[in-house]
C-alpha cells in the first residue's frame, strides 16, 4: 500500500527542517514580496529610498558608522576599490581630453584658412569680450607687460625718440590739454611754481657770486634703468658684497683705534718727525705717519681682510679721518665749554674787576664801552685756551662757546628781570 504523497517543501524551509515558526514564515514571505516589488518598480523605490534617507540622516550616519566598526576590513577594501576606480576614471577623462586636443590641433593645422576666418569673425562679433580679456590680462600681468615694453624701448632708443617727437608734433593740442589737466591740481601747480622760483633764485645767487650756472645732465628713463641694472649687478655679486663688508670692518676698527689711542699715536708721530728733523732727513707729515702706524697696527690684529687693496685702505683712512675729526671737534667744544664755565665761576670777582679796568681803558682811548659779561667771557676764554687743544674748532664753534657762557653768566645775575632784558638784547644783536 502506497502512503500519501508529500509535497515539496516551500523555498524558505531548509532541507531537514520541515517545521518552522509561522511568524518566521510570514516574515520571509513579506520579504519576498518586497523584493519583487522593488524589482518591478525601481524608480519609485529609488525615490522612496531618497526621501527616507533625507528624513533620517542621523540614523543613516549611525548605521554606516556601526557597519564600518563591525566590518572594518571590508570597509577598507571597498575604499581601496573606490579609490582605484576614481584614479582610473580621472586617467580615462584626461586621456579623452588629450586625444580631443590632439585631434583639434591636427584639424587646425590642415584647415589654417578656415581657422583664421573663424577667429576673425569671432573677434568681430565679440569685441567687448576681447577687450575684457585684454584688460583682465593687463591687470594680472601689469609688471611683466611694463617690463617688456621698457626693454623694447631700450633696445631701439633712436626710433623710440623719433616716434615720441613725431607724436608730440602730431598731437600738440592733446599735449597741451594734458599739461593743463596736470596743472589744474592746486598742489601740483604750487609745487611747480616753487621749483621754478627756487631755480631762478639759485641762478641769481650763482651769477652774483661769479660762479658758473648749475650744470645738469638730464638722464632718460632708459639710462636710469641701465644704471639700476648695473647697480643691481654690482651689489648682487657675493664676492663684491664680501669685499665691501671687509672694507667696512677695516674702517670701523681704524676709527675706533684712533678715537681710543689718537693722542698717543700723534705723540709718537710728532716725536718721530722731530727726530728726523734733528737728523737732517726730509720732513714727513705727522698726520700721515699717525695713520700709517694705526693701519699697520689694525691690520695686524684683524682676520679675514684678504680681499682689500691699497685703494680700499686709502678709502678707509679718509673715512676714518672724517669721523675722527668730527669726534675731536665735538670733544674739544665740550671740553672748552666746561672749562670756561668753571673758570668764570671760580674767578668771577677777579674777572669782573679786570673787565671794568678794560672798559675804563677803552673809554680812555675813545672806544665804546662793552658789556661786562662779554668782557668776562673773552678774558676767561683767552686764559683757558692757552692750556687746551683747540685745533679742530672753527670760528663758529668759538662763537657758540662765547654765547653759551654769556648766557650762563647773565642768568646767574642778581636781578632776574634785568637778566631777561639783557639776554633778549644779546640774542637780538
Amino acid at each position: 500500500m502506497i502512503g500519501p504523497i508529500e509535497e515539496d517543501p516551500p523555498p524558505w524551509q531548509a532541507k531537514g527542517d520541515r517545521e518552522r515558526d509561522p511568524d518566521d514564515v510570514s516574515r520571509m514571505q513579506r520579504r519576498q514580496q518586497n523584493r519583487r516589488y522593488r524589482e518591478n518598480h525601481p524608480e519609485q523605490n529609488a525615490a522612496t529610498r531618497r526621501k527616507w534617507v533625507d528624513a533620517n540622516r542621523d540614523r543613516v550616519r549611525e548605521y554606516n558608522r556601526q557597519w564600518r566598526a563591525d566590518n572594518l576590513e571590508r570597509a577598507r577594501e571597498l575604499n581601496r576599490e573606490s579609490a582605484r576606480r576614481a584614479v582610473l576614471r580621472v586617467q580615462k577623462e584626461a586621456e579623452l581630453r588629450a586625444n580631443a586636443r590632439e585631434r583639434a590641433k591636427r584639424w587646425r593645422q590642415r584647415h589654417l584658412d578656415a581657422v583664421r576666418i573663424y577667429q576673425a569673425q569671432w573677434v568681430e562679433q565679440n569685441r567687448e569680450k576681447v577687450r575684457g580679456y585684454y584688460n583682465d590680462y593687463y591687470r594680472t600681468h601689469r609688471a611683466e607687460i611694463s617690463e617688456r615694453a621698457a626693454t623694447r624701448r631700450d633696445v631701439d632708443l633712436e626710433p623710440m625718440k623719433r616716434a615720441r617727437k613725431a607724436w608730440a608734433e602730431r598731437n600738440k593740442d592733446r599735449l597741451a590739454e594734458l599739461q593743463r589737466t596736470r596743472r589744474s591740481d592746486p598742489e601740483v601747480y604750487k609745487a611747480q611754481l616753487e621749483a621754478n622760483a627756487a631755480a631762478r633764485r639759485l641762478k641769481r645767487r650763482l651769477r652774483g657770486a661769479g660762479l658758473p650756472p648749475k650744470q645738469l645732465h638730464p638722464a632718460t628713463a632708459a639710462e636710469r634703468r641701465a644704471n639700476e641694472g648695473f647697480a643691481a649687478l654690482y651689489f648682487g655679486d657675493p664676492e663684491i658684497s664680501e669685499h665691501v663688508r671687509q672694507a667696512d670692518i677695516l674702517t670701523e676698527a681704524l676709527t675706533k683705534h684712533m678715537i681710543d689711542n689718537g693722542s698717543q699715536m700723534r705723540a709718537f708721530a710728532e716725536s718721530y718727525a722731530a727726530t728726523r728733523a734733528r737728523m737732517g732727513l726730509p720732513a714727513v707729515s705727522v698726520e700721515d705717519t699717525t695713520y700709517a702706524r694705526a693701519v699697520e697696527f689694525v691690520l695686524d690684529h684683524l682676520d679675514g681682510v684678504e680681499l682689500l687693496t691699497s685703494r680700499d685702505i686709502a678709502a678707509a683712512v679718509r673715512s676714518s679721518k672724517a669721523v675722527v675729526q668730527q669726534y675731536e671737534r665735538k670733544y674739544q667744544f665740550e671740553c672748552l665749554l666746561r672749562t670756561v664755565v668753571a673758570h668764570v665761576n671760580r674767578h668771577r670777582t677777579q674777572l669782573f674787576v679786570e673787565a671794568e679796568i678794560e672798559n675804563r681803558a677803552r673809554l680812555h682811548r675813545g672806544l665804546p664801552r662793552l658789556e661786562s659779561e662779554a668782557l668776562v667771557v673773552r678774558l676767561a676764554l683767552m686764559e683757558v685756551a692757552q692750556s687746551l687743544r683747540t685745533n679742530r674748532l672753527t670760528l663758529a664753534d668759538v662763537r657758540r662757546v662765547t654765547c653759551t657762557v654769556e648766557l650762563k653768566v647773565i642768568l646767574s645775575a642778581q636781578d632776574p628781570a634785568k637778566s631777561e632784558t639783557r639776554l633778549l638784547g644779546r640774542w637780538l644783536q
